[in-house]
């Protein structure tokens, strides 16, 4: 089994197709995606127990109105099993989702590097599945402490190995297309939740009775479907030997684009250098100034449109809330908008990515926060003479460079730093994630109650917040302007190339085959391409079908 597992093992041969590793990724990326929709579950969860008579009981946190007194009623419900859970309560679990992605890649991605992909995307499997399934007792039980620490502590350190488990694999496989080919697996990681959600949904209703929501056997099923997809895709990895290159490509000449480096940066050595924490703060802006607003979203649209949604410019939000059939409509409205804004974060990530092939990342990033910034400031006037389509348009434009930022990251780190360590480096920038899941909602939230308390009309919230974005955008202008060339001290020498190529059992190609070995004959392998294309597609089609249905009531 160690053999099975090891590096050497899974070293592609001569007639391997390289289209066939960018579909296992998505195997694996759309299946720890589904982090993104477990908001699915907090309505149910939040009314699972239930009163002789059918009426939900009392949430441990009821009547709590200060921040200190939610957290005492959250320490309450992480043990009690007489009162109900609250979005506050669940919604910890987000932020234990994205710290621990984070934290998990920094730490291990080295060991990622020596080990190799497949290893590290069966211990995914196994942390993802397995904190499912003790989510899963957690809630047949009824104790939020076990979820937390299923699906947010040990599943949450599964979404960081699984996350950076394919980038470096992808990056090497296709040196000359490294946005490509790193688009469209972190795609699948944003686009994980739009399958996974209405799956979800389906699944609850299909399990549901009358004393159970369905939620704990739904996370069993997820649990069997992830733990097929996962183990497929992991199996599915394999590396290149070292000195491979796709048939008639020529890398470019080091001197013909200083940005992109023709050597490489050791892991102990790349943290030391102006350019990592530079690109440290490109990641964090990008990602503070999109998550806060993505993840507010719906209720963002209906407090600034409000009964201009339904057709009725002369109600406010506020009046909405009084009739529970146009906030049910408003709701609907708000879905809608979410899942347009989905699309865009998903595909912006392989479309993005893909032109900074052509466009250079330096100049895609500076694009990002350019255009980010200006978008932010026009939706604070467009949002005052209520244009939805024109305020839609500016948050799908938002969506697609927040997704394209995470896709495009890795590509330009390969370019400073080179691809040896690319997904180990990758890992520690993670922590930027981190940060910004924690740093975005926070001022988006604080901004949000401060102005709320302050009797502020809910269709004038928002406008400071969109500029306090926009600075942030600023800010990442600033840092990815300041990116240079990595200095020659940080490259390692040709020996200590070759020694770390060792530790990690790679092998590598002569010189004079390394041109010669073709990405694959296609005709030999043509079938297989396709029928592991298959089997990504096939769900991602249902995904985003299901979000066009939601989607769609945007245009009625």
């Amino acid at each position: 089994m160690a053999s099975f597992l090891s590096k050497e093992h899974i070293i592609a041969k001569p007639d391997f197709n390289r289209w066939l590793v960018p579909p296992a990724a998505l195997a694996v990326h759309l299946s720890i995606g589904m982090g993104y929709g477990f908001s699915v579950f907090w309505k149910p969860l939040g009314n699972a127990l239930k009163a002789a008579d059918g009426t939900p009981l009392k949430a441990c946190a009821a009547g709590a109105t200060t921040f200190s007194d939610k957290l005492a009623g959250t320490a309450k419900a992480l043990f009690a099993t007489d009162c109900n859970w609250t979005q506050f309560d669940l919604g910890w679990m987000f932020t234990l989702f994205f710290v621990l992605l984070g934290c998990s890649a920094a730490l291990w991605g080295g060991w990622l590097e020596r080990e190799g992909p497949r290893k590290a995307g069966l211990v995914s499997m196994l942390l993802w599945c397995g904190g499912l399934l003790i989510s899963a007792y957690g809630i047949y039980v009824h104790q939020l402490w076990l979820m937390w620490l299923g699906s947010g502590v040990i599943g949450g350190i599964g979404l960081g190995l699984g996350y950076i488990s394919p980038v470096s694999t992808l990056i090497k496989w296709f040196p000359d297309r490294r946005g490509m080919a790193t688009g469209m697996a972190i795609m699948g990681f944003g686009g994980g939740a739009m399958i996974g959600s209405p799956l979800a949904t389906k699944l609850m209703a299909y399990f549901a009775t009358p004393t159970s929501m369905g939620v704990w056997q739904t996370f069993v099923a997820l649990a069997a479907i992830y733990f097929v997809f996962m183990l497929w895709g992991a199996m599915g990895y394999r590396v290149p030997p070292s000195g491979w290159q796709p048939a008639n490509w020529t890398p470019p000449a080091a001197k013909a684009n200083a940005m992109i480096a023709a050597r490489h940066v050791h892991l102990k050595n790349a943290h030391k250098t102006p350019q990592f924490w530079l690109l440290w703060l490109v990641l964090c802006m990008n990602v503070s100034a999109g998550i806060g607003l993505i993840g507010a979203a719906a209720p963002m649209l209906q407090e600034t449109f409000g009964g201009a949604l339904l057709g009725l410019p002369n109600l406010s939000y506020a009046d909405i809330k009084q009739d529970e059939a146009l906030t049910v409509a408003a709701a609907a409205v708000g879905a809608g908008f979410v899942g347009l804004i989905s699309l865009f974060n998903i595909f912006g990530r392989f479309a993005w990515a893909t032109s900074s092939d052509k466009l250079g990342r330096k100049r895609t990033y500076t694009i990002f926060f350019v255009l980010g910034a200006i978008m932010y400031c026009t939706a604070s006037y467009v949002a005052g003479f209520k244009s939805l389509a024109l305020f839609a348009a500016i948050f799908c434009v938002i969506a697609s460079m927040y997704g394209g930022g995470f896709a495009t990251i890795p590509a330009y780190l390969a370019d400073m730093f080179g691809t040896q360590f690319v997904g180990a480096i990758h890992g520690r920038l993670l922590t930027a994630w981190s940060t910004a899941g924690i740093l975005g909602p926070v001022v988006v939230n604080y901004l949000h109650d401060t102005r709320l308390e302050a009797n502020v009309p809910f269709e004038q919230i928002y406008a400071p917040i969109f500029m306090v974005l926009a600075a942030m955008l600023v800010v990442g202008f600033v840092a990815n302007l300041l990116v240079k060339p990595v200095a020659e001290k940080y490259f390692m020498s040709d020996a200590e190339l070759a020694a770390e190529r060792q530790l990690a059992h790679e092998k590598s190609l002569p010189a004079s085959a390394a041109k010669a070995a073709p990405s694959a004959p296609m005709a030999k392998s043509s079938g297989m391409v396709i029928m592991a294309w298959a089997l990504v597609l096939i769900p991602i089609s249902y995904g985003v079908w299901s979000t066009v249905q939601k989607a769609w009531i945007l245009f009625h």
